[in-house]
C-alpha cells in the first residue's frame, strides 16, 4: 500500500534567536510523517524534543529550513486551516476557567463550528466518541480544575481526538500517567493511527514502552537526529549510546535498557 506522507522537514535547523545571535538547538533534521503511523520522538532531558514539537507544528519558525504540511509550508497556512490539519497536546499549564470536562474536549470542534459556535449533531458525535474510546466520559459534567493529572492529560488527548486532524502531536502525554494507563494510552494511539489513517507524533522518556509499541521512532542525539523502525534502530545500534552514563545499557536480548555496576 502507498504511504501517504502528511509532514515533512527539509534540513530545518531548530532554536531560538536573541536579538542578533541564534542559540541552535540541532540542525539538518529531516524527517517524515506517514499517515496510518505512530510515531515517538525520543532523547535525552535538554537535547531539544519540544523544540523540534513546537518547530513542526508552526508554534516558532526554524532557523534554516523548511517544514511542509500536505506539501506546503506551514507557515503560509492561517491559524484556522492550521487547527483542521494539526491537533496538539503540548505540556502547557491551561489558563485559568470554569469549564466543564465536555466544555473542554468540545472546545477541539471549534475550527469547524460556525461563527456563533454552534455545535451540530456531528461535533456531539465527535465529542461523545472521543470521550468513549479515552474512557473519560464518566468525567464530562467535572470542572476540569478538580481532575487529577492523569485524568487531565487523558481529557487533552480526548479533545484532540475530537478535533479529528489527520495529525496529532503530543509533547510527552503519559508524564502523569500510572503505567496501566500508559499502556493504556500507547494502545489506543496506535489503534487510532492504523484504523483511522491519522499519523501520530509523541515525545516521550518511556522509551522502552516506545520500542514495544511505535511503528517508527525519531532518536535526537548530540548532533544526529535519526528516523526508523525500532527494529532497524536497534539492529544498528543507536540506542547504545543513547545515555551518557555506563550504568545504563540497552539489551538487545531482552529489548530494553537496563542497569549495570549497582
Amino acid at each position: 500500500m502507498m504511504e501517504t506522507k502528511i509532514l515533512e522537514t527539509q534540513d530545518i535547523s531548530i532554536g531560538y534567536t536573541h536579538s542578533k545571535s541564534q542559540n541552535v538547538v540541532a540542525q539538518n533534521i529531516s524527517i517524515s510523517l506517514t499517515r496510518g503511523k505512530l510515531i515517538s520522538l525520543i532523547g535525552a532531558n535538554g537535547i531539544g524534543k519540544s523544540t523540534l514539537l513546537r518547530t513542526i507544528t508552526g508554534i516558532q519558525k526554524p532557523l534554516l529550513g523548511n517544514v511542509l504540511l500536505n506539501d506546503k509550508n506551514i507557515s503560509q497556512y492561517t491559524t484556522l486551516e492550521l487547527a483542521q490539519q494539526l491537533s496538539l497536546v503540548l505540556t502547557e499549564k491551561l489558563p485559568p476557567s470554569s469549564l466543564t470536562v465536555f466544555e473542554l474536549i468540545a472546545l477541539g470542534r471549534q475550527p469547524y463550528t460556525n461563527w456563533l459556535g454552534q455545535i451540530t449533531a456531528d461535533d456531539s458525535r465527535q465529542i461523545h466518541h472521543a470521550m468513549e474510546i479515552t474512557e473519560t466520559a464518566h468525567l464530562a459534567v467535572k470542572k476540569y480544575y478538580e481532575l487529577s493529572d492523569g485524568q487531565l492529560q487523558k481529557v487533552l488527548v480526548a479533545r484532540a481526538i475530537a478535533q479529528d486532524t489527520p495529525l496529532i502531536v503530543l509533547d510527552e502525554p503519559t508524564t502523569h500517567l500510572d503505567l496501566q494507563n500508559k499502556v493504556g494510552l500507547f494502545k489506543l494511539l496506535k489503534k487510532l493511527a492504523h484504523e483511522s489513517g491519522k499519523a501520530i507524533l509523541f515525545s516521550t522518556h518511556d522509551i522502552d514502552m516506545a520500542i514495544q509499541l511505535s511503528d517508527e521512532m525519531i532518536l535526537m542525539a548530540s548532533g544526529n537526529v535519526i528516523q526508523d523502525t525500532p527494529e532497524k534502530l536497534i539492529s544498528i545500534n543507536v540506542f547504545d549510546n543513547l545515555f551518557e552514563n555506563d550504568s545504563i545499557t540497552f539489551d538487545r536480548d531482552k529489548v530494553k535498557f537496563v542497569f549495570k555496576n549497582l
